[in-house]
């Protein structure tokens, strides 16, 4: 009877438009005004409150208690243990401590309840508990093999443990069981992964072998263990191969059809020395009335993928090419992207067309989007068309003399489009990219910078004109579109940039909440040729969100744009392909309710997973971009560099080197005086000394460390530029020091002793090796399904 009277107290409480009752009223709607049931209510409410199911108001009534909603996000780990919890739409990530992850791996997604909700004031952000892990972030572990011997194979029913080669999994051991293949010792294999760590396993994975990718002494096997650990797919399958084969080489008659053919213009494509899928083609004439023609040409994809075909779901499910340091990972069959879909010079192409009138004030005064057929006159590279503005070189400027007038047209049309979007308050980002050389085997000879010139940002501003121009005509035609948005900066981390920008006695206009970009390229402006400016720049940088696409035209902060897509990428962006697809379903006919369903239904989902792969793509180029550096520093540990502090943390600080390489100074090695942490200054402080270090500045160091397996490059502090600041630092009570000071007399910093302390204590409390404490039965015959 209990359980009926709780379920119809709630069920008569939620369905009521009152939110509280009094103990008479619930009886009354309950129908238990006998003298027993009316004290078996009251019991019940005092139950039910115990249980946190409902509440007492100030004036003693009844009310529910609003269920919590469980929150979820993905985790983020740390190799010490410890993690956050990145959740969509909050300002904070969640920190959780090492006995509070319920064993969640880097990339899982988990349900968490908050233990603390922090405090702004104080600058603490959110504690939290994984309560329970929903999805697991990968299914694969990439590493390197190392066989058991025969007796121990007999001990422990195992094959082998393979050592991953992600060091976020630096700390774990993963098992082999038998039933996978089993490859030689040294063999870099991919594992898939059967038991993840729980209690008792707390550092061990098992699996089966599913692939052997090479031996861990083969050249290219670096990289390519990057790229499968992340889950990216290296080769096409049979069906998408086969239906690739059976394209066209050439564009044929059938296919001109109902398109606008504009093979005679000059029309040429502008693009790296390197590059072979060329997607974008472009025209540009000045008008008699002082406005510009621009003409931009995109390769259309989807003419041939179409839907539904094994083409379109391997390009949706890799959504995008990933460019690493020696080599592409398309996201089409080379078929396409270097053939029949490449804008190559001196043949038919097919393309989707945007043509646009642009005026002196850089707005697009007219415009016109379809299907055409083009013949590029020429494929130009970005040093060629530079030496041709600027002219550098007469026997360019001789070869390519039909184009000169049109890329001098080009260069006034992109200073305008360029003015234009400063004036309204874009943000341009410091133009410092680096990259690496290497030799056949793959091996880093040079780490260059890369300059972008005129020709590199008239294709940008271009290519920008073009993706506003479709993003808005959809936006005002209210139709499903897909769109790239960059949403404003979080209020936590654009006030960590505010504070941070005083300390350059720089004070920026606006609030937190509504500082506008033009505010913040005013602050990259009057910073500019300062030795601060490459830090400014990249704490603002690191201030932004990321850019993400969505169906939602939110618009994008950092251009300053109010509605902006992707459109000029479709070999190698699948959200271009989309857009592409979008407008071609719409053109030409009246849309009806059914198609606009079936996009609202859609876009969402490719939206997200666009995105997500964007991520994926980003971070594999980041670790074969710190795996390459750490390797090019190798032969040089010994060797003296000047550079910058780049970034502070309580455990030391980055220095960037003029070539962009980034290695620690770990505070253990700042032996002179104990530091301390400042974060709102973002400095580290000596607290007998006064010494400062600060973002921006100017150090001498030395390599002690390069390790292309870790990723990692150490550095040791030889000298740095005096700073005058007086930053006031927290003083440590004396038996606090006595206490710290010990480790340091050997040596040692006092977060030293502690970790050796911990790791002491771990080693008394920690349980054996799985294959010490296995003897001869399989694991996986005792451990949880």
């Amino acid at each position: 009877m209990e359980k009926t009277i709780k379920t119809n107290i709630i069920e008569a409480m939620a369905s009521s438009k009152k939110k509280s009752f009094s103990i008479e009223e619930l009886s009354e709607m309950l129908g238990l005004q006998k003298s027993d049931d009316f004290r078996e209510l009251v019991q019940i409410i005092a139950q039910m409150e115990r249980e946190k199911l409902v509440a007492f108001s100030q004036k003693g009534k009844v009310k529910l208690v609003a269920k919590k909603e469980a929150l979820t996000g993905t985790f983020l780990a740390n190799e010490r243990g410890f993690g956050f919890i990145a959740i969509e739409g909050e300002e904070s990530d969640v920190f959780v401590s090492k006995e509070n992850t319920a064993y969640a791996l880097n990339g899982d997604t988990v349900e968490v309840e908050i233990l603390n909700p922090g405090n702004p004031v104080e600058d603490k952000g959110p504690e939290g508990r994984v309560t329970r892990i929903i999805e697991r972030g990968f299914t694969q572990i990439v590493g390197i093999f190392t066989l058991f011997t025969e007796s121990e194979q007999q001990e422990t029913g195992l094959s082998g443990v393979v050592t991953p080669k992600d060091k976020k999994l630096g700390n774990y051991k993963v098992f082999t069981a038998p039933g996978g293949i089993l490859p030689d010792d040294g063999s870099v294999v991919a594992v898939e992964v059967t038991h993840y760590p729980e209690e008792g396993y707390t550092n061990s994975f098992e699996g089966l072998i599913k692939q052997v990718i090479g031996h861990k002494n083969d050249p290219g096997m670096d990289i390519l263990s990057i790229v499968l650990q992340l889950g990216i797919p290296t080769e096409f399958d049979n069906e998408t191969i086969q239906e690739a084969e059976k394209l066209p080489d050439v564009v044929r008659a059938e296919d001109m059809e109902g398109r606008v053919d504009l093979r005679d213009k000059m029309i040429i494509t502008i693009d790296g020395a390197d590059a072979k899928d060329l997607d974008d083609a472009v025209t540009v004439k000045k008008l008699d009335n002082g406005n510009y023609f621009l003409g931009v040409y995109i390769a259309d994809v989807t003419h041939y993928v179409t839907e539904g075909t094994s083409l379109d779901q391997e390009a949706s499910d890799r959504a995008t090419s990933v460019y690493l340091t020696d080599r592409v990972i398309p996201m089409l069959p080379r078929k396409l992207s270097n053939g029949i879909c490449s804008l190559n010079p001196n043949v038919d192409r097919l393309a989707m067309a945007c043509e646009m009138e642009i005026n002196q004030e850089g707005h697009v005064v007219s415009h016109d989007i379809f299907e055409t057929v083009i013949h590029s006159k020429a494929r130009m590279t970005y040093d060629e068309v530079n030496e041709i503005i600027e002219g550098t070189n007469e026997e360019t400027i001789a070869k390519y003399q039909e184009f000169v007038p049109m890329y001098h047209d080009m260069a006034e049309l992109h200073h305008i489009l360029e003015e234009m979007r400063m004036k309204r308050g874009a943000i341009a980002f410091e133009d410092r990219e680096a990259y690496i050389v290497v030799d056949e085997e793959g091996r880093p000879v040079d780490i260059k910078l890369r300059t972008r010139k005129v020709a590199e940002r008239l294709i940008e501003s271009f290519m920008l004109a073009a993706n506003e121009t479709v993003a808005k005509t959809y936006t005002d035609l209210e139709l499903p579109f897909i769109y790239r948005i960059h949403e404003h900066p979080k209020e936590e981390k654009i006030q960590r940039f505010l504070e941070f920008m005083t300390h350059f006695g720089i004070m920026v206009k606006g609030s937190k909440e509504q500082v506008s970009p033009k505010e913040l390229q005013r602050v990259l402006d009057s910073v500019q040729g300062k030795p601060e400016e490459p830090v400014v720049s990249m704490m603002l940088l690191r201030s932004m969100q990321q850019a993400k696409y969505s169906e939602d035209p939110s618009g994008h902060y950092g251009l300053a744009a109010e509605d902006y897509t992707h459109f000029t990428s479709p070999i190698r962006r699948y959200p271009d392909l989309i857009v592409h697809r979008l407008i071609k379903s719409y053109q030409g006919k009246k849309v009806s309710d059914k198609l606009k369903q079936k996009w609202e239904d859609t876009i969402p989902e490719i939206a997200d997973h666009s995105s997500k792969m964007e991520r994926r793509a980003v971070e594999a180029e980041r670790e074969t971009d710190k795996l390459k550096k750490a390797e090019f520093m190798e032969d040089k540990v010994g060797e003296e560099f000047d550079g910058i502090i780049t970034a502070i943390t309580k455990f030391g600080m980055f220095v960037e080197l003029a070539n962009t390489v980034e290695g620690l100074i770990h505070v253990n090695q700042l032996t002179d005086d104990y530091y301390h942490f400042i974060e709102n200054h973002m400095a580290l402080v000596g607290e007998r000394t006064g010494k400062v270090y600060k973002l921006g500045q100017k150090v001498r160091i030395k390599v002690i460390k390069a390790d292309a397996e870790t990723r990692e490059i150490d550095f040791e502090l030889l000298s740095s530029e005096t700073l005058t600041d007086s930053i006031e630092v927290p003083t440590r009570d004396r038996k606090r020091k006595t206490r710290e000071s010990s480790p340091r007399r050997k040596g040692k910093t006092s977060n030293q002793g502690n970790k050796e302390r911990e790791d002491k204590n771990s080693n008394k409390k920690g349980k054996k090796p799985f294959y010490k404490s296995a003897k001869k039965k399989n694991k996986s015959k005792d451990r949880k399904k």
